[in-house]
């Protein structure tokens, strides 16, 4: 009897726990449970009591979860019983009388909607925009996404499963400003037969290549750094051309395309002649970019040509404004931390180094002491600094991530995307530093009155 309960009890904590995921779009641990009271607690100090608010909240959800599957085994019971679906479901238990039956086929029901169609792996070092896009848009399409820290590299490879079926991180990640270990996580890509995307705005394939260290994709966002002067949007996906799409695990590559005549991507595009693989980069233009209607305008294309003939020149002077001020901030008692490969005292020197040999970018972040309010008014008092949420351009920006670009992230969120309350990012531009230099020193200095 024992037996049979503690079963049928773990059977419905299983499936209460598989239908909250399948509405929530992944479960989430005591710690981490945002509920307004369970949070005032934690901000107290009071630790246990926000645990145990938490656990109630979990507990609700589950009561409201085998509450759903009780009411659809009933639906699913009466259906039966009067000859709408098939005989078996309407069954009852000898012994208890109860509807096992339909109770099974409800369970199943919720297990199958917790499943996502696919799954990406990334980097939890993430911009907000893309940070919202893998944890509330895809997972409504049937596409889940694992966030994982990239600082061990193998915690890509624990989160792969036999759904997953892309990679996905940033060169330099947004406003953490950490560097991943690129060909160690490519051959974790490689080995599981999946595609390395890397998101290389940051960057700019002036300072990093993606392909030469085993992506698959690279993407950019064409607003930054390319275009260079804040004037148009745009975005760019470049194909490397050595993934195979034909390794049983992408059909939409090689099935015939209902939507261009019955062909085959990979037939057609897999190895064309005088270019080679180029199935991905097609196919993303004649179906998606036709359909979902992505695309660039020709006046701002032609001020992204434009930008392109600037690009080296401009992060040269950017990235030696970026350093000159990330040494001066690292020496600034006012100034509690601050995140710059290119700094000595960096835990990514080494990997930028080895991977961005011609510099680290010119974005930084630092944290000003005195927390959110001391942060917010360092920012209303900068005089050159523009107070922009873009990055990239020629002059210099600044933004309080936590109200900007990461602002429409929970607390939580923001902290395991690396955004403290005291952040502040600079995109360091090509005005003399010594300006610069001077106008922080001025913001800093209005911050404590």
């Amino acid at each position: 009897m024992i037996v049979t309960v503690l079963s049928v009890g773990l059977f419905f904590v299983f499936t209460g726990y598989v239908l909250v995921a399948a509405f929530q779009g992944a479960a989430t641990g005591l710690d981490k449970v945002d509920a307004p009271l369970s949070v005032l607690a934690t901000s107290v100090g009071l630790e246990p009591l926000g645990l145990l608010i938490a656990a109630g909240v979990a507990a609700s959800f589950f009561a409201s979860a085998l509450g759903s599957i009780n009411a659809g085994a009933r639906i699913i019971y009466s259906l039966s019983r009067h000859g709408i679906i098939f005989g078996r479901a309407g069954d009852a238990h000898e012994t208890h009388a109860t509807p096992h039956v339909a109770v099974a086929i409800s369970a199943a029901i919720a297990a199958l909607l917790a499943l996502p169609l696919h799954e990406i792996v990334a980097a939890k070092t993430l911009y907000g925009g893309s940070f919202n896009l893998f944890q509330n848009t895809l997972p409504k399409h049937g596409v889940r996404t694992t966030l994982v820290d990239p600082a061990d590299t193998d915690n890509f490879e624990r989160a792969i499963n036999e759904r997953t079926r892309a990679l996905f991180v940033e060169t330099i990640g947004n406003p953490d400003i950490n560097i991943i270990d690129f060909e160690a996580v490519a051959r974790i890509a490689e080995r599981h037969g999946i595609p390395l995307i890397v998101d290389n705005t940051f960057a700019t394939p002036y300072l990093f290549r993606p392909f030469d260290y085993g992506a698959n994709i690279s993407v950019h966002s064409a607003t930054k750094f390319i275009g260079g002067h804040g004037t148009s949007i745009g975005g760019l996906i470049v194909d490397g051309g050595n993934f195979n799409w034909a390794n049983g695990k992408f059909p939409d590559f090689t099935t015939p395309d209902p939507a261009y005549s019955g062909f085959v991507h990979w037939d057609k595009w897999g190895n064309y002649p005088g270019v080679g693989n180029i199935a991905y980069i097609i196919k993303a233009r004649l179906h998606y970019l036709r359909d979902l209607g992505a695309s660039l305008s020709p006046f701002n294309a032609f001020l992204f040509l434009q930008g392109l003939e600037t690009l080296s020149f401009r992060l040269e002077r950017q990235i030696a404004n970026a350093q000159a001020i990330a040494e001066w901030l690292e020496a600034n008692p006012e100034v509690e931390w601050v995140n710059y490969p290119g700094l000595a005292s960096s835990p990514h020197h080494e990997l930028a180094r080895k991977y961005l040999p011609k510099g680290p970018g010119s974005i930084l972040t630092f944290g000003v002491k005195g927390g959110f309010e001391r942060a917010k008014k360092l920012i209303e008092s900068v005089k050159l600094f523009s107070f922009l949420a873009n990055v990239g351009d020629s002059k210099s920006l600044i933004v309080h991530p936590a109200t900007v670009t990461h602002g429409q992230l929970t607390e939580a969120e923001q902290l395991l995307a690396g955004v403290k309350p005291n952040q502040i990012r600079l995109s360091v531009g090509t005005e003399d530093v010594d300006d610069l230099i001077w106008d922080l020193e001025q913001a800093l200095a209005a911050s404590q009155r």
